[in-house]
């Protein structure tokens, strides 16, 4: 599993992160937990009656990717698995599906995938489109029969992870100067047990390392955010890291090569403070498994959406400050699990350091998404709350600029 971070232009500091098994308009993907080995195929009499059984058809994005639809009954009601068989990926569950007359629909709510076709009065075809944000794409479906059906390769194995009580450090780390001109950091990328970071800056580092927005960073020196490196590291530890050990590699690290040192404090400034509203969380817990969250910034017909897959409210909250939010992110849930999720809604000029994404606005038929806060509070029942608190600070007593190889 990977973590990627990157900086796009103009965000300033801000992160995005997102996981490489991510569905993207140019090369969607499946996640989940559900596994078939062969597709399932029906009689020709039983074809023309049902949408039940497995479809499969090619969507042509910047390479070709074959889909399989699993579709069945449950209680009398539709339910889908989503499969695309040229990635290694798992398959995800989809969110909704549904046969109105000859009109089918499927969504996946955390890909922000919609589809919409029309099932032909034979029962052997749907022609149709996949939707992704704002981007269609030609979709057509075929019922797999017995001589047609492709084969679903098993899911990837679950990659070996480090022990939960190893104390890991870099065993192998480079530090590059990055003489580029750019002002932001371009990327930070964990792969299994690779740690990669393009244009960083200390304070990016410091940020990622401690899980902190920039103003929970005092007494830095005013070459923080000005010099910029590249960096390249290994564990000395069997197995990839959960995101704890890779903070813990990364502190070690700016001790060792950077000369920090510093304390915790606390310091009352403006921050927001995330709660569970009045009537309730509506998160579901994830249908992921693995030790790191994905985190995403995806188009909508209404608006962006942020999107968590198997993600921690610390995840959730870190992800608001570093990348959206002006200050830090204060979370009061209480919530301790892991949750799929998602939230559309319509930026203002607060935020994104005043340059939010350039994703395409809303058509002039379409009602625009809520503001941030209030899609937090309607979609997933969560509550954010501008206010003044005591909030953690990483306060420098001393760094030193770093030691190159």
């Amino acid at each position: 599993m990977t973590v990627q971070v990157s900086r796009k232009p103009g965000f300033s500091r801000k992160v995005l992160w997102s996981m490489a098994a991510w569905l993207a308009v140019t090369s969607p993907i499946g996640l989940g937990l559900v596994h078939a080995t062969r597709a399932q195929a029906q009689s020709p009499a039983d074809a023309a009656k049902t949408i039940e059984g497995n479809w499969q058809g090619t969507l042509h994005t910047s390479k070709d990717l074959r889909i399989i639809i699993e579709i069945s009954k449950d209680d009398g009601r539709l339910k889908g698995v989503f499969h695309s068989i040229d990635q290694q990926v798992p398959p995800i569950k989809i969110s909704s599906i549904s046969l109105d007359g000859s009109t089918f629909k499927f969504a996946i709510d955390l890909a922000g995938v919609t589809y919409e076709g029309k099932l032909n009065a034979d029962g052997k075809s749907i022609l149709g489109n996949w939707t992704q944000g704002n981007t269609p794409l030609p979709l057509d479906l075929e019922r797999a029969t017995k001589e047609t059906a492709w084969e679903i390769p098993a899911p990837p194995a679950p990659p070996k992870l480090m022990a939960a009580d190893a104390d890991p450090s870099f065993e192998v780390a480079t530090i590059k100067p990055n003489n580029s001109g750019g002002s932001s950091m371009q990327r930070l990328v964990v792969n299994g047990r690779n740690f990669d970071t393009v244009n960083s800056s200390l304070g990016d580092i410091l940020e990622f390392g401690f899980g902190i927005q920039a103003k929970q960073i005092v007494g830095a020196p005013d070459w923080l955010d000005k010099d910029r490196f590249d960096i390249h590291g290994v564990p000395d530890v069997e197995g990839a890291p959960n995101v704890e050990q890779l903070k813990v590699m990364i502190q070690k690290l700016l001790k060792e090569r950077f000369k920090l040192a510093y304390h915790h404090d606390k310091r009352e400034m403006a921050a927001f403070v995330l709660t569970v509203g009045k009537s309730g969380s509506k998160l579901t817990p994830t249908q992921l498994s693995g030790p790191l969250p994905g985190l995403g910034m995806i188009p909508g017909k209404t608006g962006p959406s942020l999107v968590i897959n198997n993600g921690s409210m610390a995840n959730f909250t870190g992800f608001l400050q570093a990348l959206i939010l002006d200050r830090p992110v204060v979370d009061q849930t209480g919530l301790t699990g892991r949750y799929d999720f998602k939230v559309t809604f319509t930026p203002d000029d607060s935020q994104f350091n005043g340059h939010p994404p350039p994703f395409p606005k809303p058509a002039d038929d379409v009602e625009p998404a809520p503001s941030l806060f209030d899609a937090i509070q309607q979609q997933i029942g969560l509550k954010l709350t501008p206010e003044k608190t005591q909030v953690d600070v990483i306060a420098i007593d001393h760094v030193e600029k770093y030691s190159a190889n």
